[in-house]
C-alpha cells in the first residue's frame, strides 16, 4: 500500500516523532461537532519547517494524504482524516519567533495558541485580538479564516495576517506577504492560503498584526422583550458607527442553558452582551450612546461588568455556550450552524430561523456575533433517531438557503470542510471551479487535506 510505504520511510526519518498508538489516532480523528470518528493512519510531530518539508516530500512520493492539526477545535470536519493518511500535529512548533512592538507585529509558529500568544505579549502593551472562543491554534485559525466575538471591531484572521511561510505539496517552502502595511507586488498569496483549510499547503510561520491594549474596558448585559427588539438595537448600533468591541446576541433558550451550566440568573428572554474598549472618555461616551439605543428599543436590566474578573466570567460564559447548550440535553449531538448575512437583513434572518426551529421537532438555541451579521443555531438531535437526523439536516439546509437568498454566506467563520461543501456551487458558481484549478496546480496528487472544500476533491 502506498500509505504503508510512506509510513515506513517516515518512521525511519522521525523515529519517536511518528505515532501509531490508538489513543493518538483516535484523538486526531475526532472533532467537536457531529462528524464520526475518522482516525488517520499515523500522526507526525514536526519540529521545524525543514523537517516538515522532508515529511511532505516522502508523502508526495507515495501519494499519502497529509492533514494539518492544530488544537482540534474545527467544527466542519476540516482536521479529520476521512481518507486516511498522516495527521500533521503542530504542537511542537509553538514558539514566538519575533515580536516588534514598534511595528506592532509578531511572527509565530502555527502550533502556538491565541491565549499563549497574548500571555507572551503582556509586557509589550500589545495584544492579538481575534477571539473565536476556543483556545485555538494560530495556524488553525488562519487556515479556517476564523473570527469570533471581537471581529466587529478588529476584523477576522484575513485582516490580521500579514504574511506566511508555507510548505507546498511538493515540499517547496515559500514565503508570502511582507511586514509592510501595504503592497502592490503581485498576487495576494497570503490571502489565498488564509482560509484554504490546508488544501493548498501547510502553514509553518505566521506574521500577525497586533493592536494596543486598551486603556479602559467595560462590558454589560441587557435584556429585551423580543428577539426583534434586540436585533434592531444591534443594527442601529452598527449603523451609528459606534466602535463597539463585542456585541453578542443570545436568545431565551441560550439564557436558560447559561443558567443551568454557569449558575447565572439571566431572565429567560433575549439578551445582548457587549464590550467597549478605548480611553476612559471614549468608553464612557460609547456606553452612553449604546444605552440610548437600547432604551429606544425597550432594553432593560443593564448589568455592568467593569472589574476584570467580572468581564472574564461574562465572556467565559459566552465562550462556553456550546457546552452549556449540549448540557441542557444530555446525550444529544449538536449540528452548529454559522450563517452570516448583510446587517440590514439580520432581523429577517434571525426571526425566520427562530420560527423555522419552533415548528420543527428539533430544539436549537440561537446566539452569535450579530455585530457583523453572523449568528449560530446549535441544533440538538439524537443521531440514533432517523427522523431527528432528517429534521436537523433540513433545518440547517434551509438556514443556508435563507442566507444565500439574502446575499449572505453558508459559513461566516467555521469554514467549509466537508459539512458545508455542498453549498459551494450555490455560493460561488463558476468561481468554485477556479478554486479547483488552483488546487490542481499546487497539489496535482491531491494529498493536501483531500476531500475537503472543493468539487471532486
Amino acid at each position: 500500500m502506498t500509505i504503508q510505504n510512506a509510513l515506513a520511510e517516515l518512521t525511519s526519518l522521525l523515529g519517536q516523532g511518528l505515532s501509531r498508538s490508538k489513543s493518538d489516532l483516535d484523538q486526531h480523528g475526532a472533532s467537536e461537532s457531529h462528524f464520526p470518528l475518522s482516525p488517520p493512519d499515523a500522526v507526525v510531530y514536526p519540529e521545524s519547517t525543514e523537517q516538515l518539508s522532508d515529511i511532505v516530500k516522502i508523502c508526495a512520493r507515495h501519494g499519502c494524504p497529509l492533514i494539518g492539526w492544530g488544537a482540534g477545535t474545527s467544527l466542519e470536519g476540516q482536521a479529520q482524516a476521512f481518507q486516511g493518511g498522516v495527521s500533521v500535529d503542530f504542537s511542537n512548533m509553538n514558539k514566538l519567533l519575533r515580536v516588534s512592538p514598534e511595528d506592532m507585529d509578531v511572527t509565530v509558529q502555527p502550533g502556538m495558541t491565541r491565549e499563549e500568544l497574548n500571555t507572551e505579549l503582556r509586557a509589550t502593551g500589545l495584544f492579538f485580538p481575534v477571539d473565536p472562543g476556543a483556545n485555538a491554534s494560530i495556524g488553525g485559525m488562519a487556515s479556517t479564516r476564523a473570527s469570533g466575538t471581537t471581529a466587529v471591531r478588529y476584523g477576522t484572521m484575513r485582516d490580521n495576517v500579514l504574511g506566511l511561510q508555507v510548505v507546498l505539496a511538493d515540499g517547496r517552502i515559500i514565503h508570502t506577504g511582507t511586514r509592510a502595511r501595504k503592497s502592490s507586488a503581485g498576487y495576494d498569496l497570503t490571502g489565498l492560503f488564509v482560509g484554504a483549510e490546508g488544501t493548498l499547503g501547510l502553514i509553518t510561520e505566521l506574521t500577525l498584526r497586533l493592536h494596543g491594549q486598551p486603556e479602559a474596558i467595560t462590558a454589560a448585559v441587557c435584556a429585551f422583550d423580543s428577539i426583534d427588539d434586540a436585533v434592531q438595537a444591534v443594527i442601529a448600533t452598527i449603523q451609528m458607527g459606534i466602535p463597539i468591541a463585542r456585541i453578542e446576541f443570545v436568545d431565551a433558550a441560550t439564557a436558560a442553558a447559561f443558567n443551568g451550566y454557569s449558575g447565572s440568573d439571566m431572565p429567560l428572554c433575549p439578551h445582548l452582551m457587549v464590550e467597549f474598549q478605548g480611553s476612559e472618555a471614549g468608553v464612557a461616551e460609547q456606553a452612553e450612546m449604546f444605552g440610548d439605543i437600547v432604551a429606544d428599543h425597550g432594553g432593560k436590566g443593564f448589568e455592568w461588568a467593569t472589574k476584570p474578573e467580572e468581564r472574564t466570567a461574562l465572556w467565559k460564559m459566552r465562550h462556553h455556550a456550546h457546552w452549556a447548550v449540549l448540557a441542557s440535553k444530555p446525550g444529544a449531538k449538536a449540528l452548529v450552524t454559522d450563517i452570516c448575512v448583510p446587517i440590514s437583513r439580520l432581523a429577517d434572518a434571525v426571526n425566520e430561523t427562530r420560527a423555522d426551529i419552533e415548528t420543527s421537532p428539533i430544539s436549537g438555541p440561537i446566539l452569535g456575533h450579530v455585530g457583523d451579521g453572523n449568528f449560530h443555531a446549535i441544533l440538538l438531535f439524537d443521531d440514533a433517531n432517523p427522523d431527528e437526523v432528517k429534521a436537523v439536516e433540513a433545518l440547517s439546509h434551509r438556514m443556508v438557503e435563507r442566507s444565500l437568498a439574502m446575499g449572505g454566506t453558508a459559513t461566516g467563520e467555521h469554514g467549509i470542510g466537508i459539512g458545508k461543501k455542498k453549498y459551494m456551487e450555490a455560493e460561488h458558481g463558476a468561481a468554485w471551479d477556479v478554486m479547483g484549478d488552483m488546487k490542481r496546480v499546487l497539489d496535482p496528487q491531491n494529498i493536501m487535506n483531500p476531500g475537503k472544500m472543493l468539487r471532486g476533491n
